[in-house]
């Protein structure tokens, strides 16, 4: 029944609408993402903090902690069984037109924050009852917040729990359940700090993780660089039907490469919003700028490296479309009844580290198994960030709807996030992803219909952007200053902050 359900909701018109809006909005934007690459670094790393908001790096952090997780390492894998090497290049082609998406959302984020009891808050559902007016707009915005509430507070932090347990399970032979009550007990003590502690938790650990996992796989990459034009070559023709072996499951991997691109980078989802809502920038453009590098960061960097790692050591499968392996490597991992199991699962990535470094025998080290216990290391890290990013969403959202009243409702939330922690845990992969992907389709649906409506504030806001970093000679010193009458609701930038700038003024003379 879950899996009827995910056909439904992830049918071709979801897929491709996901892949035209990417490119009408890179079009709109005359290809921002290379025009503009250079400040999206520049940006990442500029510091403007208040008590109420927290840096952009600091979002970034929650929103690579939401991006960079399973999708990167258990996701590819899936990609791979599923779609064949091809998938890749559909997660990269997802990955470059997402980061207009990821824009248009995040500058739109910007645009219609608030201040919410000391923190800003935005996302998605601010947006729509923002930017759509009248009842239309309240009752869309309400069947949002109470989507991803759902999405993130329960269906997407099993896929998470699950790797976790996976993973440590397979490495070091401790029971799921084990795994699962201290990870849920983990998550607690954490989730009752507020997005401060998470902001801080993530910009700790997101960048030494993310750096490790990248150096590691290319130092994998590296050992093997002689395959890496082929194993490229192999992606590219494969992604259009032209390796004979994967001709045959072409709309598979499309289907595939797009959905898990989704998941991974999350580009046009509708989560990365919330965290960009919460940074303290002087132009919305900014924090959209930043939004979009960390859709490359994920992608084109973090899952590009786990790919070929896999690809080069041949530690894959890949099934066909009746369900009977196309390619078979010979790489499973046991069920809970000691079954063998040949679907992707980060059993891929695990047998590939461990088979690159068992191969090195002049070196007077034994590294068989390093490479499981290092996934799991590094894993555990990643998904336990991203379960802490889906409780910030699915707070902001529940915040939205309760309107400074029943807060207690914050505690409920809590623990129906842990026990969707637990459940994940104990069930199956298969399972999980199937869930998850319900939850990550139903915000794509939302969440893409509204920024199309909207997308006209985010382009005039960069174009405002473009514009003063001409005139000034750097965006450093570009403050965004909308009409009233343009933006009516948009009451942050045309009340609190003109305000916030006289005060700013005041002490400076």
């Amino acid at each position: 029944m879950i899996d009827m359900i995910k056909e439904i909701i992830w049918s071709p018109l979801l897929v491709y609408g996901l892949l035209i809006c990417g490119i009408y909005f890179t079009l709109r934007m005359r290809l921002f993402q290379l025009r503009h690459f250079k400040e999206m670094i520049r940006l990442m790393f500029q510091g403007e903090e208040s008590p109420i908001g927290v840096s952009s790096f600091q979002a970034l952090a929650v929103s690579l902690a939401g991006r960079v997780g399973t999708g990167n390492i258990v996701g590819v894998a899936t990609a791979i069984y599923v779609g064949g090497p091809g998938a890749i290049f559909w997660m990269w082609v997802t990955a470059f037109l997402g980061a207009g998406s990821a824009f248009i959302e995040s500058t739109l984020a910007q645009i219609y924050k608030k201040e919410d009891n000391g923190e800003y808050r935005g996302g998605p559902a601010y947006y729509i009852e923002q930017g759509i007016k009248g009842h239309v707009g309240k009752i869309y915005a309400l069947i949002f917040a109470l989507i991803t509430i759902i999405a993130t507070g329960f269906l997407l932090p099993s896929i998470q729990s699950n790797a976790i347990s996976e993973s440590v399970s397979n490495a070091f032979q401790i029971s799921p359940w084990i795994i699962a009550l201290i990870t849920a007990i983990v998550v607690g003590l954490v989730i009752f700090g507020g997005i401060q502690a998470i902001a801080n938790f993530a910009s700790a650990v997101v960048p030494i993780m993310a750096i490790i996992y990248i150096i590691v796989a290319v130092i994998v990459v590296l050992m093997n660089a002689s395959l890496v034009p082929d194993m490229l070559l192999l992606i590219i023709k494969s992604a259009f039907g032209q390796e004979a072996t994967f001709g045959g499951i072409l709309g598979a991997m499309i289907q595939i490469g797009v959905m898990r691109g989704i998941y991974s980078n999350e580009a046009g989802q509708g989560t990365g919003p919330h965290a960009a809502g919460a940074a303290e920038v002087s132009h919305p453009a900014k924090q959209g700028l930043v939004q979009s590098f960390s859709v490359y960061v994920d992608t084109l960097f973090v899952c590009t490296a786990t790919a070929l790692m896999i690809l080069i050591t041949g530690q894959y499968n890949v099934k066909d479309e009746d369900g009977s392996l196309l390619i078979d490597n010979g790489v499973y991992s046991l069920g809970a009844n000691g079954e063998k199991v040949y679907e992707g699962s980060v059993t891929y990535t695990q047998a590939a580290l461990d088979l690159t470094l068992s191969n090195q025998s002049q070196f007077d080290i034994n590294f068989v198994g390093f490479g499981s216990y290092f996934i799991a290391i590094i894993l555990t890290f990643f998904a336990f960030t991203t379960i802490l990013a889906y409780y910030y969403i699915a707070e902001t959202n529940l915040v939205y709807i309760l309107k400074g009243k029943h807060l207690w409702l914050k505690y409920a939330l809590k623990f129906l996030l842990i026990s969707s922690v637990i459940f994940g845990a104990v069930k199956s992969a298969q399972l999980a992803w199937s869930i998850g992907d319900i939850g990550v389709g139903l915000m794509a649906w939302a969440n893409m219909i509204a920024i199309v409506i909207l997308h006209k504030k985010a382009i005039e806001a960069l174009r405002d952007y473009e514009r003063q970093k001409a005139a000034k000679g750097s965006g450093k010193y570009a403050i965004y200053q909308p009409d009233k009458k343009d933006l009516p609701n948009a009451t942050f930038w045309t009340e609190h902050y003109p305000n916030r700038l006289k005060e700013a003024k005041i002490k400076q003379d």
